[in-house]
C-alpha cells in the first residue's frame, strides 16, 4: 500500500481495523479460532478461502451480529468489542452482506434512504435525499428511482446494496461475494466503482470473494482462512498459484 499523504508529508498507513485473538460463533458452537488481522487505511483487501471456513461469520463479528467469545476488535483506534451494530454502524463500518438483502417490496430511493438511516447523520444531498456524488457511482440508480428493488436486476440490485451502505459515508465497507450469480460485464463495472470509491473517497474496502482474478485485479493484500484461522496473508501479488491450489482448490 503507497504511503499516505498528510499536509504535504508521506506518512505510513495507519491501522483502521485490528482483530486480535477473536474467537466467535454461533451460540456454543465457535467457527472462528484466535483470528488476527489488520486492516490499514486506504487498504482494499480480500478474504478468502473454501466455503465453511469462516468468512461470513468473520465479517458478522467485525459488524456486531456475531457476538465474540473471546478476543476483541478495535477500529480507528477504539475497542469496539461490545459495541452494538448500530453503534458500529454509526462510527463507520458499513456491511453488505452475501444476497444483498435489499427489501424488495421498497423502491430503489427508499432502500437507500435506509442505509442513511443507520448512520445517525444527515448527508450532503440532492433534493432527493440523496447524497451529490452517488449517482456519479452508480448512473443506473437514477433511472430506477421509483421502481420497486425487488424487481431489478441480481446485477443491479448489488449495485443498489453497495449504495445503500456508502449512504452512512463509511470508513471501511465490508462485502461478502459481492459477485455472486452476476454476469461478467456488470462484475467489472462493480470492480471499477469499488476501486473508485477506495481511491475517490478514501474507504477501506475488505470483500470476501471467490472470484480469484477479481480479488487479485481489485485487492492490494489478501488474507486465506482455514478452519477458521488466518492461515496466509500478504500483498497480492504474494497470492501465488501454489497458495491457491493449498487452501481453495476443491
Amino acid at each position: 500500500m503507497p504511503l499516505l499523504e498528510k499536509d504535504g508529508a508521506q506518512t505510513a498507513p495507519q491501522p483502521l481495523l485490528e482483530m486480535n485473538n477473536v474467537v466467535a460463533g454461533y451460540g456454543p458452537t465457535p467457527v472462528l479460532f484466535d483470528v488476527n488481522m489488520t486492516v490499514n487505511e486506504g487498504d482494499i483487501a480480500c478474504l478468502l478461502g473454501r466455503n465453511g471456513v469462516g468468512k461470513t461469520t468473520l465479517l458478522r463479528s467485525i459488524i456486531g451480529l456475531n457476538p465474540l467469545d473471546n478476543g476483541s476488535i478495535s477500529f480507528a483506534g477504539k475497542d469496539i468489542s461490545k459495541d452494538a451494530t448500530y453503534q458500529r454502524a454509526r462510527q463507520g463500518i458499513a456491511y453488505i452482506p452475501q444476497g444483498r438483502e435489499i427489501i424488495p417490496y421498497l423502491s430503489v430511493l427508499d432502500n437507500l434512504k435506509m442505509g442513511l438511516s443507520a448512520s445517525g447523520k444527515k448527508a450532503r444531498t440532492k433534493g432527493d435525499g440523496i447524497p451529490t456524488e452517488l449517482y456519479e457511482f452508480f448512473p443506473m440508480l437514477k433511472e430506477h428511482l421509483n421502481r420497486q428493488g425487488g424487481l431489478l436486476s441480481g446485477g443491479q440490485q448489488q449495485q443498489l446494496a453497495i449504495a445503500r451502505g456508502l449512504m452512512c459515508n463509511p470508513k471501511i465497507m465490508l462485502l461478502d461475494e459481492p459477485t455472486e450469480g452476476i454476469q461478467p460485464s456488470i462484475v467489472q463495472e462493480i470492480e471499477d466503482t469499488l476501486r473508485r470509491i477506495n481511491q475517490e473517497k478514501g474507504i477501506t474496502i475488505v470483500v470476501v470473494e471467490q472470484k480469484i482474478e477479481f480479488a487479485r485485479k481489485l485487492a492490494q493484500k489478501f488474507f486465506i482462512m482455514k478452519k477458521g484461522s488466518i492461515v496466509e496473508k500478504g500483498t497480492t501479488d504474494q497470492l501465488s498459484d501454489a497458495l491457491l491450489q493449498k487452501y481453495l482448490a476443491v
